[in-house]
């Protein structure tokens, strides 16, 4: 699974997972270009293999630009997570305003990347791979049990977001109808961020053990599909969630 050479922007590096797939495809070779709407100055972030740019996912102006500027890209990464501070709510408690703003913000920048991705190939009829972040929430609907006792909710908006990046993703792939342009989804598990220990111990008693995952457990499923071991598979959604979703 060599992509030693090969250029990727990550989009949405300063998050958890974003972090974790940013480093693991540095120590891999690769040319990183790490892109975020805001920079953080993380020292233990700095390699020479990584160019940091600042970028909105909903800026369809600064994300073509970069695109026009940056010629020799071998695929990406979708990490971001855009929201509003209201996000998060309990269902009754979601406005239509908010509702509408939040699926706009994620599913809309999450579209307008992927259409972006797939005229950057149609240009270039270079081989490109993208990689859309879903979620086990995409795929199933909540087990509202695990977050019993807890102040933890599992928003709609997440939900409707996450299923609909799904579709977005095989839809295109279907489109553009060419074996060189691929977009793939990963749906993950849970990640481990200091969550509430009632949650943690609910989550886990729904997996073979593990509980909650670490960011790093999801790297090896983005370095396949980045990879040529993966260059026929496409439209696809992989679930890495140690069987919480069964």
């Amino acid at each position: 699974m060599k992509i030693e050479n090969k250029t990727f922007l990550i989009f949405g590096c300063n998050g958890l997972i974003g972090q974790s797939i940013t480093k693991k495809l540095s120590r891999e070779g690769a040319k990183i270009f790490a892109a975020d709407i805001e920079l953080i100055d993380n020292e233990t972030f700095k390699d020479e293999n990584i160019e940091f740019i600042q970028l909105d996912i909903n800026d369809e102006n600064s994300v073509s630009r970069f695109f026009k500027k940056n010629k020799n890209l071998d695929g990406a990464v979708n990490c971001t997570y855009p929201r509003n501070k209201n996000f998060g709510k309990s269902l009754l408690e979601v406005d239509i305003e908010n509702f509408n703003e939040n699926v706009s913000l994620g599913l809309g920048g999450a579209f307008l990347f992927s259409k972006l991705c797939a005229s950057y190939f149609l240009e270039n009829k270079k081989n490109f791979s993208l990689i859309n972040l879903s979620s086990i929430y995409g795929v199933i609907t909540p087990k509202f049990d695990v977050y019993k006792n807890t102040t933890m909710t599992m928003p709609i908006e997440y939900a409707a977001i996450k299923s609909g990046l799904i579709h977005i993703s095989k839809y295109i792939t279907s489109y553009i109808n060419d074996s060189r342009f691929r977009i793939n989804c990963i749906s993950p598990g849970g990640i481990f961020d200091n969550q509430e220990k009632n949650f943690l111990e609910a989550y886990k008693r729904n997996t073979f053990g593990t509980g909650m995952l670490e960011a790093e457990d999801v790297c090896g499923t983005v370095l396949f599909l980045l990879s040529d071991a993966s260059k026929f598979i496409n439209g696809q959604n992989i679930i890495v969630d140690d069987g919480f979703s069964l």
